[in-house]
């Protein structure tokens, strides 16, 4: 059964000020342009503000520095920070999260000498290997793989196809969405006379508590050690992580993010989608690299790096002006020529 919401409700659990109708039933919340007049919606960025003007939402959360006046049949919500207010509101409306039974479900595979939790849930075609240890309370949906000698954390959440190979060790309350895998062999070969030969990659992943790690992203065991992801990290989907890679604690890593063997990675540190790392660099604690990057060399700690190599923001624009510079310094060179000649 859908949850309904007045207008007034809303406006106390966001903590924010109501102008318009105070009795608006809303059962969900969509996009400015999706919304009908039983949605909540919301307006943050001002190129949207046309969309504002035109949605049918019923109820719109807004900020205080937005001076349009509601329409017809629309109600606001002024709010300090209306995407953050508005993920609340999305948390009231969701469907009630999928519930996982504690048990192993009869067409699972799990090795005799594997060590499983209380509570934990092993779903069909799921492989638990060998001398695999599993906490208590965690999931393992079906057709996902956990390796020998593998070590999973309590209450944490493997999706299907999550491959978690030999001996790495996985901490509490992580999350591996579909497809992901962690511990493949590291990028490690050696050309020679009687061709490539392979480097053994001989160590293990380390995820540390809290970290998610998104779909086909792929982490490699290190050559030797560990290649270590530290409390908190987020990892979004299609990243590659190289082999003896150590990420800081609370850092985010988004979407087609490569970083190669070895680099050091900082705490707090945002890398912007399809950004990317050389190897055996460091990147400073808080660091900011753009989207699209290439990192080249060491990052100092809470700086902000774009484009390739990837430069501080002045260095960036004092770099792409100066052919425009040139151009004219050239134009005025021409002007006097011609004046000199005259």
């Amino acid at each position: 059964m859908s949850k309904e919401l007045t207008s007034s409700k809303l406006a106390e659990l966001v903590q924010g000020e109501l102008v318009g109708n105070d009795s608006v039933v809303v059962n969900g919340a969509k996009s400015l342009m999706e919304a009908t007049e039983t949605d909540v919606s919301f307006f943050a960025v001002m190129k949207y503000a046309d969309q504002v003007v035109a949605s049918k939402a019923g109820v719109i959360l807004v900020p205080k520095t937005f001076e349009i006046s509601p329409q017809s049949k629309q109600t606001f919500i002024i709010c300090d920070d209306p995407n953050k207010s508005f993920g609340v509101v999305v948390d009231l409306f969701a469907p009630e999260p999928i519930q996982f039974p504690p048990g192993i479900h009869k067409m699972a595979y799990v090795a005799e000498s594997a060590k499983i939790g209380d509570n934990v849930h092993i779903g069909p075609n799921a492989i638990v290997e060998e001398n695999a240890v599993i906490g208590s309370g965690t999931v393992i949906v079906g057709g996902a793989y956990i390796g020998h000698e593998v070590t999973v954390g309590e209450n944490c959440l493997i999706y299907a196809k999550a491959t978690v190979r030999d001996r790495c060790k996985i901490g509490n309350r992580v999350i591996l969405h579909p497809g992901c895998v962690i511990g493949s062999d590291g990028f490690g070969f050696a050309p020679g006379p009687q061709g490539i030969v392979k480097i053994p990659q001989v160590g293990i992943v380390q995820i540390d508590d809290d970290v998610e790690v998104g779909a086909n992203s792929a982490i490699d065991r290190a050559r030797f050690g560990r290649t270590w992801v530290k409390q908190g990290v987020k990892i979004d989907n299609l990243v590659q992580i190289g082999h003896n890679v150590e990420i800081g604690a609370w850092t985010m890593i988004c979407g087609q993010v490569g970083i190669a063997g070895s680099t050091t990675i900082g705490s707090g540190v945002i890398m912007a989608g399809q950004s990317g790392s050389n190897g055996h660099i460091t990147i400073g604690d808080g660091a900011t690299i753009g989207g699209n990057s290439g990192v080249v060399s060491d990052v100092a700690p809470g700086s902000t790096l774009v484009g390739y190599p990837a430069e501080t923001k002045r260095e960036f624009a004092a770099r792409v002006g100066l052919p425009r510079k040139v151009k004219k310094l050239a134009e005025q060179i021409k002007e006097l020529q011609s004046k000199i000649l005259d």
